[in-house]
This record gives C-alpha cells, structure tokens and sequence, in this order.
C-alpha cells in the first residue's frame, strides 16, 4: 500500500505523513517514509537546488528536475519497498509536479502526467490525502523563512489549490480532500478513517 500526502505549504503534510506512519507501525505494518524530492543521495541534492532561493530555473527545467528526484526515488526506495509488502508513506509525489508547474505554473498538464508516469515507472499511490485549507491561513502557518517555491505569492497559492482541487475530481485520481482545518489531532483522525477503508 503506498499513501501520499500533498496540498499547499503550510497545511501540516509532514506532520500528518509522520503521525500516520506512526499508527500503522502501532499497527502492526512495515512503514518506510520518504519526502518528495528527497530521500536519496541524488534527490536530496535536487531538493537543495530547486529550494534554493539565489537559483534561476526554467519551469521546465525545474518540472524535470523534479521527475528525476522521483524516479531516483521510485527505484533505490519506493518500488522495492512495496516488493517486500510494506507500506510507503510520502510527504509529497507526482501530483504536486503536475499542480505547480501544471496548473499553477502554465506546462501542459497531460504532458507532466505522462512524463510522470515514465519518470516512476507506473508507479502511483494507492490513495493521496491532499490536505485543504484557504491558502492565506496555510501561509500564515509558515514562520521561518521562505523557500524559492514558497516565494511565489499569493495569487500562485490560489492556482494551486484551484490545481489540487481539480486533479481530485477527476475520476480516476485516487485523490482523498482531507480539510486542514482543526486541530493536528482532529485532522489525523479524518486520515486514519480513509486510511484504514484503504487498507480494508
């Protein structure tokens, strides 16, 4: 089983990944985490990069460098996790590259999707929780300082969330909304409730 949580910064995705991998461990399944980019020698150095305030990146140089921290990710962490029969839980996946550079950003959306779907090698959550909230109170969460991707103001924030909201209805997108709004004890409990559907 592989869970994914995306949505704006500021509505609590690390803390919730970190919470819901903490109960299914209590549960008794084999968790291993990770961060999207991230969790690997190369997606860490891509993270540092695209983070990185003094750089000047292409939309399209940076909607790929984002596949490749994946793709690095899907094959050293993601895949053989799901192999062996344990459950992946990551803060952030493809969806966040098709809604920021996607939706938010002005690429192609179907392009992004496709180029993901060669970037994981077919490799997809099995249910997304995309955390909501209005984007100025998301971004009043924010106390430290900005990084380049949070640096994009107010009106990029609308069209992401607009870009988060239209992906999960879609049909097919295994997209699970989850309000943000409310204590970090209450929210946890709406994704235990659609965690564990998923897992029975």
């Amino acid at each position: 089983m592989f869970f994914s949580f995306d949505g704006l910064d500021g509505v609590g995705k690390s803390t919730q990944a970190q919470l819901l991998a903490q109960w299914l461990r209590d549960e008794g399944y084999e968790v291993v985490q990770c961060r999207d980019p991230g969790s690997t020698k190369v997606g860490e150095k891509v993270r540092d990069l695209l983070l990185d305030t003094r750089a000047v990146i292409s939309l399209r140089a940076e909607a790929l460098l984002y596949m490749a921290a994946r793709a690095q990710m899907v094959e050293e962490i993601i895949a053989p996790a799901l192999r062996s029969g344990k459950v992946v839980v990551s803060d952030r996946f493809l969806l966040s590259n098709v809604v920021y550079q996607g939706h938010a950003g002005g690429l192609d959306v179907d392009m992004l999707w496709r180029l993901g779907e060669i970037a994981t090698a077919g490799v997809r959550p099995d249910v997304t929780f995309l955390l909501d909230m209005d984007p100025a109170a998301a971004a009043g969460r924010l106390d430290r300082p900005l990084d380049r991707m949070e640096q994009k103001g107010d009106a990029f924030r609308q069209r992401l969330r607009q870009g988060f909201l239209a992906e999960a209805a879609r049909p097919d997108s295994r997209i699970v909304v989850i309000s943000a709004e409310g204590s970090i004890e209450a929210v946890q409990q709406r994704i235990r409730a659609a965690a564990a559907r998923a897992l029975h």
